[in-house]
């Protein structure tokens, strides 16, 4: 029984099904990346946006930034492309340089082109259980738990990591889904009792092979959030070779969460279209 969660191929299918989309589509949508500033790593994230927008027909715009500017110019940028109806989403690429305040920034952005699912309204209306942009990484995670038919309904899931980006919106995603949740920190005690009850497992703190296999309920699913840089090789935070040989279903790192994220923001800028063509 193959374990292992494809995150690649699900991929392809959500790319290959929003090209037939846009295909149709006689003004294509179009989403704007704000970057400050040249960090390598949000570079490489930036590259593979515009490689699937370029697979599906949806316009790239790259406003680059350096890091001299001033928050104010940046905030005018977003006002001005909040008011052109040719832009349909709107992204801050993170992290930013020290000196700017990326929560700040981010709630300039207009609700209906948030792709990336960060204002404080687009995270309040998870919590409400209403219509809103979901950030890319738990709607993927949303998205991989949905094609592997998982029912979410009096699961016991735990997360651990309590972010703005996963650990959060997942929360609010996993209620709505009449999951029973459990979310744990850094101030956690006794994280293993945790961890090891959950029939669902997604591990998002950014340290290499954190989870190990005592740390796993027999038969759990296991989503491993992490991407771990060391000597040129990604890990993930789970001891994906430990720990697959315990799960009934794990995603690998690379291959399983990562490309779910990019998918999912090519799905909220053409939902945004959608919604402001109407």
């Amino acid at each position: 029984m193959n374990n292992i969660i494809d995150g690649k191929k699900i991929r392809n299918e959500i790319i290959e099904d929003l090209k037939k989309q846009v295909k149709h589509y006689l003004i294509k949508p179009c989403l704007a990346v704000i970057q400050i500033g040249d960090d390598s790593a949000s570079n490489t994230y930036i590259k593979s946006k515009e490689k699937a927008c370029n697979e599906i027909g949806i316009y790239f715009k790259h406003i680059k930034f350096s890091e001299d500017a001033k928050e104010i110019e940046v905030i005018n940028k977003i006002l001005e492309l909040n008011h052109d109806d040719y832009v349909n989403g709107i992204l801050l690429q993170l992290p930013l340089p020290q000196k700017f305040s990326a929560d700040k920034i981010i709630n300039y952005i207009a609700r209906n082109k948030d792709v990336d699912g960060l204002t404080d309204i687009n995270l309040g209306k998870i919590f409400n259980n209403k219509n809103g942009m979901i950030s890319c990484t738990p709607l993927g995670i949303m998205k991989l738990l949905e094609r592997e038919n998982v029912d979410l309904a009096g699961k016991d899931v735990t997360i651990v990591g309590r972010s703005n980006l996963v650990g959060k919106p997942l929360l609010g995603l996993l209620l709505n889904k009449d999951a029973t949740v459990t979310i744990t920190h850094s101030k956690t005690k006794n994280l293993k009792v945790h961890t090891k009850r959950a029939d669902i497992l997604i591990v998002a703190v950014g340290k290499k092979h954190f989870i190990t296999k005592d740390m796993v309920k027999e038969n759990a699913i296991v989503i491993d959030v992490g991407i771990n840089k060391e000597d040129g090789k990604l890990y993930g935070d789970v001891d994906f070779d430990q720990v697959k040989e315990h799960a009934s279903l794990i995603t690998p790192v690379p291959g399983g969460v990562g490309p779910m994220t990019v998918a999912s923001l090519m799905l909220n800028v053409v939902s945004a279209y959608q919604k402001q063509q109407k």
